[in-house]
């Protein structure tokens, strides 16, 4: 399984009052790593592939350790834990090399703004998030022949 990997810069104004990011700020950062995978690594030039709109069904966060302020960005890994008809659902971790801080998961669901409806998933936009999708996931969601070897950029 490839994981998309999202360097994530800290600033200063995540802080809160006790010195660390602040719970909701996670939220901006698993966004970013988001937005990131689903639009900017979009496959094919051209493609229409998630441009259409996407809504956030659920969220579900573990906050592991404090994280505080410093230079350096943090590294966020996403990778796809299911695919469904209509839905998606990718799972993160915010860490370094020697520690998680945060361990979380989104529900999206496509949505066709013009519209203003959800919207299944494409085939070409199947075929991206296979490429990231968990080795663990149920078989229905892998496509036949069992695990998908991918490398990511």
């Amino acid at each position: 399984m490839a994981r998309h990997i999202y360097s994530c810069p800290l600033r200063w104004s995540d802080m809160d009052a006790f010195g660390h990011v602040n719970n909701v700020v996670f939220l901006r950062y698993l966004e970013e790593a988001r937005i990131d995978f689903m639009f900017r690594l979009a496959p094919g030039e051209g493609s229409e592939s998630f441009t259409g709109g996407s809504v956030v069904a659920r969220h579900e966060i573990d906050y592991v350790r404090p994280l505080v302020h410093r230079h350096e960005p943090v590294r966020i890994e996403s990778w796809v834990t299911k695919i469904g008809a209509a839905s998606l659902t990718i799972a993160y971790e915010i860490k370094d090399p020697e520690q998680v801080y945060v361990r979380a998961s989104t529900v999206v669901v496509p949505f066709n703004l013009a519209e203003g409806r959800p919207r299944r998933i494409t085939a070409e936009e199947k075929s991206f998030l296979r490429e990231y999708l968990d080795d663990d996931a149920p078989q229905g969601d892998r496509p036949r022949g069992g695990k998908t070897e991918a490398v990511a950029a």
